[in-house]
């Protein structure tokens, strides 16, 4: 795990309720990754967050972040660790610039003298600088997101982990992080994002984990978990019944009819042999191709269910 941003064995949380919330997950991080950890709510994602960060203890297994044992080595990690959990906690009475000069201010391994330019530049990088001396209280939502971005980036982090950060943010806010997050990968520091938003995945990160009942039940490169889902292909005929009887006879599984198009997993049959035997049984072809798989299909194939695909 020394090579890794995040890496873990056998993590597993039981509660005392006999829950077990998280499952024997082994984390595979890539320092430099975007790092999506993806699945519905309540599919485990932000317990393991606090399981990483030391804000609950395990009940089995080991982690590290930054190549460090923890929570042993917490001390020393932490501070390259910015991290956003279950949400933004900041004093309602209190300006957005405030309350990041109190958490700076409670950061001993910094140097206060460049407080002020750290404080505005992180305040500019999320769009607040404007808004930082207006009291948090009457933040919006969206807004106070931001800010908690803001104090995550108050000092260079070589690690950031985030629980959902764009919840309540409108789609300009949404695009405006997502972006920032790219950047912040293209620097060298290494994102790790827990979303349920699949579009959000597709869009910003470089990996995946899917989270399903508590148990990681895939992860790798974007391109790998795509390739483990079964393609598809569909036919253009105006015979839509002929063309549905021979994929069928070709032993192609889950054949569906939509109009004109005829669609069946493609499993091991090779594609130009489909095209053969459609033209040898004089079904008309006016179209054919092979679909590739989207993360929606990939995860409904991974659990067996889906949820917010929206972004």
């Amino acid at each position: 795990m020394r090579d890794l941003a995040v890496g873990s064995y056998g993590l597993t949380k039981r509660f005392r309720s006999g829950q077990v919330a998280v499952n024997s997950v082994d984390l595979v991080v890539p320092r430099g990754a975007v790092y999506g950890f993806l699945g519905p709510n309540g599919s485990g994602k932000t317990t393991t967050i606090r399981l990483l960060l030391g804000l609950v203890r395990p009940t089995a297994g080991t982690h590290e972040l930054l190549g460090e044992p923890m929570p042993g080595r917490a001390a020393r990690v932490l501070p390259r660790v910015g991290a956003l959990v279950e949400g933004p906690a900041f004093h309602p009475y209190l300006s957005g610039l405030a309350n990041l000069r109190r958490l700076d201010a409670a950061d001993r391994t910094v140097d206060p003298g460049s407080a002020r330019q750290r404080i505005d530049a992180a305040l500019d990088r999320v769009g607040l600088l404007a808004a930082g001396r207006k009291r948090y209280r009457h933040y919006s939502l969206g807004m106070r997101q931001r800010l908690a971005i803001a104090a995550a980036l108050l000092r260079p982090r070589d690690l950031l982990i985030l629980d959902e950060p764009t919840n309540g943010l409108d789609p300009q806010g949404t695009r405006e992080v997502r972006a920032l997050l790219t950047a912040l990968a293209a620097t060298g520091t290494t994102v790790m994002l827990s979303t349920h938003l699949l579009s959000e995945v597709e869009q910003v990160c470089s990996h995946v984990g899917v989270m399903h009942l508590g148990k990681l039940v895939a992860q790798g490169t974007l391109a790998e978990l795509r390739a483990r889902t079964a393609p598809r292909v569909q036919v253009l005929s105006g015979d839509p019944p002929g063309a549905a009887r021979v994929l069928a006879e070709l032993d192609l599984a889950e054949v569906e009819t939509h109009g004109e198009a005829v669609t069946a997993l493609l499993g091991g049959a090779a594609p130009e042999k489909v095209v053969a035997a459609l033209v040898h049984a004089d079904v008309p072809v006016r179209g054919f191709r092979v679909l590739s798989a989207d993360l929606e299909e990939m995860f409904v194939q991974l659990t067996g269910e889906g949820f917010d695909v929206s972004g």
